[in-house]
Parts: structure tokens; C-alpha cells; sequence
């Protein structure tokens, strides 16, 4: 599998164009009406299908397409990896809060699209998506999106194995956003099944870090699996904070182990990488390794700091291979990162650092 195809673009000066692109005339209307409460926002049109949408896009010309996975005529899913072959541009998936949406959606994103959001409901209200989807949009605009090669398999290939000679009681704590779903499968496909323990917080819906955790582990030599409270965290093992829910670490002796609650949002995210590292520079401190990877706004860098204040060892994704630098970007800014490399060259850096004394 080749390392992902997006490439960071100039900023926009104008109101970013958008077209939403979803079956429900409900939705649509939700989602016209609050995106355009913001300044830098001008929904140009809405498409009920993917075949009006082809026409829009012609037409309109729109930076970003928010972009629903059920539809008739044509599925989302069909639609996007067409559009990512022949007129490319930055997708956002507004998808339903379902096992079902979530297995998709991340198949959408492994297909080109930049992030996933779930439509507004009973568990995820309009006030608190809309503010999220325009960040996301404005943060998608300042991307390039390159031709995709037509394909007929979403197989991925093996990366070359790493190997460590031991295992250690080191715990590797990982923050991403905004193109870390493909980022993270890039970094742990390669770890050998003694990697230290892992503890993840991906900015995902809930239920779609259920999905997510388990394509992971269907492609990884360690076990990937979404975290439950209590869990320890183990040699071979990464535990990913679970869609709308804290997760922190704690130890009791030698061992260490996950708590997983609900609380606050957090910098506007739950779960949140800042509430994760904290927890990691208490309890772990210079037994740890910090990495932050692609992802919009500044979550993290807080939390990366208290870790390198702790003692930790920390790694920051270059801006060349960021989807969006700006995570890693604000982790730098705040003095908290000691090695700052492209995300090939993370996991073996990581291995190394988790090796010694």
C-alpha cells in the first residue's frame, strides 16, 4: 500500500465552497443552514444523489464535498473512489451513527476521503457537530487531493516487519486526527507482535473506532482492539480510545491498565489526545514515548508537553507527510517534541526508543 496520496495545499483567502451531497432533503437543510452560519463557509449547492452531484461539481466548482455513504442510484462509497480517479477533491463523510456506517465510512476513507462525521441525532446533537464539521471543512480546504489509481481490490500490502530482541514495560502513547486512520494502519502494520503496549486516541465517532480497531487488527502482527475499561495495557497489544469517551492511563504497581470514562468534551473532542498524554506523563513519566501524528487544531500539545516535562521521549510527524500539520505543528510550538520525522520512519524510531534503559 502506497503512503497516503494528500499532500498539503496553499490556504484559501475566500469563503470555502461547499457541496453537501445527501439523500435526506432534512439533512441537507440542517447542514446548509449551519454551515453557513460561518463566515468562511458558502455552501454553493446540495445534490440528493451522486449523479446530481457529478453535475454540481462540474458546475459549481466546490473546494469540499460533504458526502453521505447511503444513497440510491449510487452508493457514496462507489461515488467516491469514481471522483477520486478522475476530478479529485477533499471528501468529508457525514455518515449515520451505525456499525454499519462505520464499517463504510472507514472503507471511504482508506478510498481517499479526508475525515468522517456523524449526521446530527439523538446521540450526537446539531450544536455539537456543526461547529466540529466547519473546522473540518476549513482544515480540508488546505489540501491537495491527488489522482488515485483506479483499482479492483482494497488489499493492503505488508510493510517489511520490524523486530525488537525483547520485550519492555515501556508504554507508547499515539495521538492523531485528520488523516490518522491511514496514518496509524501505516505506523502499526509494521510492529512485531512484542511491540511495548500502546495506548491510541484517534479523533472518531463513536462505534467507527470499533470498526476501526478491528481492520487494524486484521492487519497487524500486535492486537488491535477498541479499549474497555480496565484493560490492561500489555506488550503486543494497542488499545484505541473508544468514539465519545475519555481514555486514561493508569497503574496500580507494574501493571498498567486503561480507564475509559465519559466527562467533558475536551479542546472540543472526546475522546482527547491532551487527556490521554496527561495521564500518560503522570503515571508513566520517562517510561514512556509520546508520538503525535496528522491532525487538525492543537489537541495534544498540552498533554505532549506534560509528558516531555515527565521525562518521556517524544516524536512529532514532519509537515511533508502530515495530511494536515497541525497537531504535530502545535506540539513543536510548545517545546514537547524531541524527534520530528516522516511517519515511515516513526515506528522503527519508536521501537528504538522504547528499547532503552
Amino acid at each position: 500500500m502506497s503512503n497516503n496520496i494528500i499532500t498539503g495545499a496553499p490556504g484559501i483567502s475566500r469563503p470555502v465552497r461547499v457541496l453537501v451531497v445527501d439523500d435526506s432533503a432534512l439533512v441537507r437543510q440542517i447542514l446548509q443552514d449551519e454551515l453557513t452560519r460561518d463566515p468562511m463557509i458558502e455552501v454553493v449547492g446540495t445534490a440528493s444523489d451522486p449523479f446530481f452531484a457529478r453535475d454540481k461539481i462540474v458546475d459549481l466548482d466546490p473546494d469540499v464535498i460533504t458526502l453521505d455513504i447511503e444513497m440510491p442510484r449510487m452508493d457514496g462509497l462507489t461515488f467516491l473512489r469514481k471522483l477520486m480517479v478522475h476530478h479529485p477533491l477533499p471528501i468529508i463523510v457525514v455518515s449515520s451513527l451505525s456499525k454499519k456506517g462505520g464499517d463504510i465510512a472507514l472503507e471511504a476513507m482508506e478510498a481517499g476521503a479526508l475525515d468522517v462525521m456523524c449526521k446530527p441525532g439523538a446521540a450526537y446533537t446539531v450544536g455539537d457537530m456543526s461547529v466540529e464539521l466547519a473546522d473540518k471543512i476549513k482544515a480540508a480546504a488546505r489540501v491537495r487531493v491527488e489522482k488515485r489509481q483506479p483499482t479492483t481490490s482494497s488489499a493492503v500490502d505488508k510493510p517489511q516487519q520490524l523486530s525488537m530482541t525483547r520485550t519492555t514495560n515501556k508504554v507508547i502513547a499515539i495521538g492523531s486526527s485528520t488523516g490518522g486512520t491511514e496514518a496509524l494502519r501505516t505506523l502499526l502494520m509494521p510492529l512485531p507482535a512484542n511491540a511495548p503496549g500502546i495506548v491510541i486516541t484517534q479523533h472518531m465517532p463513536e462505534h467507527f473506532t470499533r470498526s476501526f480497531a478491528d481492520r487494524l487488527n486484521e492487519v497487524c502482527n500486535i492486537e488491535v482492539k477498541e479499549a474497555e475499561d480496565g484493560d490492561r495495557v500489555v506488550p503486543g497489544r494497542a488499545l484505541l480510545a473508544p468514539g465519545a469517551y475519555h481514555m486514561l492511563l493508569r497503574r496500580s504497581g507494574a501493571i498498567y491498565s486503561v480507564q475509559v470514562k465519559s466527562g467533558p468534551l475536551v479542546g472540543r473532542h472526546r475522546p482527547s489526545v491532551d487527556v490521554l498524554f496527561k495521564s500518560v506523563s503522570k503515571y508513566a513519566g520517562q517510561n514512556a514515548v509520546g508520538v503525535i501524528l496528522t491532525g487538525m487544531g492543537a489537541d495534544g500539545a498540552k498533554g505532549m508537553r506534560a509528558m516531555f516535562d515527565a521525562g518521556a521521549t517524544n516524536i512529532a510527524q514532519d509537515e511533508a507527510s502530515c495530511v494536515v500539520f497541525g497537531m504535530p505543528k502545535e506540539a513543536i510550538a510548545a517545546g514537547a517534541v524531541h524527534h520530528t520525522l516522516p511517519l515511515n520512519a516513526i515506528a522503527r524510531k519508536m521501537l528504538s526508543l522504547a528499547a532503552q534503559e
